[in-house]
């Protein structure tokens, strides 16, 4: 096996275990492919419409014409439960909520007349009470809602057995109710709840809650009580997983068995909307007897009463894509349930689809690299067809999802990634040079080494070099009241914006130390007026600056800004690759390069954001510079007269930055020779500073404390430098 073989294997490898991680975590991006793929194949194969014993009374608009809009007085729903009733039916189940009171009830209505007595309110009727005789001693089944308000919990009307582990916590979650009026709880056979998808954000209802859970007690859905009511059942009997606490399997109810996900939901299998499934209330409600045949579909049959008209609002979408009535969905969940077509998703179908990723993608890998691409294509289309058609069979044979995507994608990537390294490598030489200096180059710069091999000597070469240091102020103590992930947070926000200009400026990044950068220009090619383009680098870091504190980038709060400290300076250094044969790095070493970090170090002591040497300093009399002393650096023999970088030239030609600049050289004249002048002098340098630069009070606060450093040299011979720090 060759490098570039191992290469290319070791980040195939990678690739595929990136994919592999990205699989396991299932990010709601591939959940959402995955629905759609499901969506599909019901669209391909929905569910045949069978006719079994569920239909839905349907207060379409023909009925709203007829009797009324909704709400109707709730002695009209009575007479609807005694009539159907009285046709036979075995569950009557209501998809609405009965949380107020009936305002069309005469004693709500006198109520609120002035002047009728008391007591002959009293003896009006009460439709909610009609309504509760009504139901009393039928199969009538009452729906209920979730909320987040109040404390209700309707009453429970049936028992619950268990196998297993407890898989409460496995269930949405119920943290109130809608209440039912006085009366209705009491007298109704079953009450469930109509929510179908709580908590998705989704607007296609592909999973129901067959169950939810306050922690303690459990409720069944309306259609789950609509069965155990029609087969005058007592008791569910839930299972959960052997072992493992909060994971459901199934639930039974009389002589029914329905498959269900860990979270105790069933995944709708549903057809077309078929108008067999509805029958109008107003055929129940006339004067004249129903129909035979609407007489013979309600003997034996579950019933659910509901609503498709369009002005009320309760509208789904299904998986295929139809707008049907909320209704129209617990009818389907009971005749899924009736029919026996359940669709699951298998515990371990995740556990396959990361698999399938990880062995089909390291096939791939192997086989681009050490065969062919073309016999690798090969190979990726037959994965291709093949978990397409597995997927496929699963689906329409067995009622099991499995999610074809997953090594379908995965597979695709991994190929064209292995392809794509087998035809780059090709370019090797030029891609080993934009590899070693893409990350620390200028376009421009980049591209002039490409074309010009003669401008890049590999291994050390001394050359001058304009070398910069940046480090921030107060880490330490940033750190402190930070967590870890947001520290590094805060610096990958900061070193990025400001490392940007120094490739906007031709500089190389040669490394980050922590939160300082170090950077350099004139290597590893020729740069022209190299100290002009590192200070205004440097300028142009401390506008970026300014923006990322004014509008708190950082999250501290603009009145906690973030400082910085820029040294600079011009000297020979030595420049290449430097480590060990195997690892290196392009860098430069020196005593200008030791020079530059101790100014940046003496930032703190001066006062002032940006230095810069001597030596970097008259090259470009043009910028706006103030004399900041001769400063002692560690580890230097002699003092270092330090430049103040107050701005560009277009500032050192104002009016304002000359008059700042006349003063300033008076009261360092004065300083040296303590003149009586010095406290005038002072306070008029410090009412101009604020007028041409905010980092300039800093600095003149800090310049009285340091009179030694503004002394002539020929008076310091005999003293020790002193250290920056």
């Amino acid at each position: 096996m060759t490098r570039t073989q191992q290469i290319g294997v070791f980040i195939g490898l990678l690739i595929v275990a990136a994919l592999t991680a990205v699989r396991a975590s299932d990010p709601p991006l591939l959940q959402q492919a995955r629905d759609v793929t499901f969506d599909e194949y019901q669209r391909i194969a929905p569910r045949p419409f069978e006719p079994v014993p569920v239909h839905v009374i349907d207060i379409d608009e023909a009925s709203l014409k007829e009797f009324g809009q909704w709400p109707w007085p709730r002695d009209r729903l009575a007479l609807l439960v005694r009539r159907l009733s009285d046709l036979g039916a075995a569950a009557i189940a209501f998809d609405m909520l009965f949380a107020e009171p009936d305002r069309l009830s005469p004693r709500s209505l006198a109520a609120g007349i002035e002047g009728i007595a008391p007591d002959v309110i009293a003896r009006l009727p009460d439709n909610d009470q009609i309504f509760a005789d009504a139901i009393a001693g039928k199969p009538v089944v009452l729906g209920f809602g979730l909320s987040n308000e109040g404390d209700y919990r309707p009453p429970v009307k049936a028992g619950f057995a268990f196998t297993g582990e407890d898989p409460a916590s496995a269930l949405p979650h119920l943290s109130a109710a809608t209440p039912l009026r006085p009366g209705l709880a009491e007298n109704a056979a079953g009450i469930g709840h109509i929510s179908l998808n709580p908590g998705n954000p989704s607007p296609v209802v592909r999973a129901v809650p067959l169950f939810v859970s306050d922690g303690n007690q459990f409720y069944p859905n309306l259609a789950m009580e609509a069965l155990r009511v029609a087969q005058r059942a007592s008791t569910y009997v839930l299972a959960g997983a052997p072992g493992i606490a909060g994971v459901m399997t199934s639930a039974k109810i009389g002589d029914f068995v329905v498959p269900v996900t860990s979270a105790g939901e069933l995944w709708l299998y549903v057809t077309p909307d078929r108008a067999e499934r509805y029958i109008s209330a107003r055929l129940i409600l006339g004067a004249a007897d129903p129909p035979p045949a609407v007489a013979e579909a309600i003997n034996g049959s579950i019933i659910f009463v509901g609503t498709s008209a369009a002005g009320l609002q309760d509208i789904r979408t299904t998986a295929l894509g139809e707008n049907v009535p909320g209704v129209s969905l617990h009818a389907q969940t009971a005749e899924q349930i009736l029919s026996g077509h359940f669709l699951s998703r298998p515990d371990w179908a995740d556990g396959l689809e990361i698999l399938s990723i990880a062995v089909l993608g390291t096939l791939l890998v192997f086989v681009t690299t050490f065969v062919s691409p073309a016999v690798a294509l090969v190979c990726g289309l037959a994965i291709t067809a093949l978990a397409l058609a597995a997927s496929w069979f699963c689906f329409s044979a067995l009622g099991l999802l499995f999610d074809p995507l997953a090594p379908i994608v995965g597979g695709s990537i991994t190929h064209f990634a292995a392809t794509s390294f087998r035809i780059l490598v090709i370019d090797r030489e030029r891609r080993e040079v934009r590899r070693a200096f893409g990350h620390y180059l200028s376009p421009s710069l980049l591209y002039r080494i490409e074309h010009n091999r003669d401008a890049l000597r590999l291994g050390g070469d001394d050359r001058e070099l304009t070398v910069m240091f940046v480090d921030v102020r107060h880490f330490t103590a940033i750190s402190e009241r930070l967590a870890p992930t947001a520290v590094v947070g805060f610096l990958n926000t900061l070193l990025d914006a400001l490392s940007r200009h120094v490739i906007e400026n031709e500089g190389t990044l040669d490394k980050f130390i922590g939160d300082s950068i170090m950077a350099f220009w004139n290597a590893p090619v020729d740069v022209a007026d190299h100290e002009a383009k590192a200070v205004r680098a440097a300028l142009a870091m401390r506008e970026t600056l300014e923006r990322l504190n004014a509008t708190d980038a950082f999250g501290f709060g603009t009145e906690n800004p973030v400082g910085i400290g820029i040294g600079i300076h011009t000297g020979i250094a030595c420049v290449g690759n430097m480590g060990a044969e195997t690892r290196f790095n392009y860098s430069a070493v020196g005593d200008a390069v030791n020079v530059a970090a101790r100014i940046e170090s003496s930032c703190k002591e001066v006062g002032f954001d940006i230095l810069i040497s001597e030596e970097t300093a008259r090259r470009q009399p043009e910028i706006a510079l103030l004399e900041a002393g001769a400063v002692g650096l560690k580890g230097k023999s002699t003092r270092t007269e330090l430049f103040a970088v107050v701005g560009d030239a277009e500032l050192a030609a104002s009016a304002e930055f000359e008059e700042l600049r006349s003063l300033h050289n008076e009261l360092l004249a004065a300083l040296r020779i303590r003149s009586s002048k010095l406290r005038r002098l002072a306070s008029a340098v410090r009412l101009r500073a604020k007028i041409v630069s905010p980092q300039l009070p800093d600095f003149y606060r800090k310049l009285a404390r340091r009179a030694d450093h503004f002394r002539h040299a020929d008076t310091e011979a005999d003293e020790q430098p002193r250290a920056a720090t």
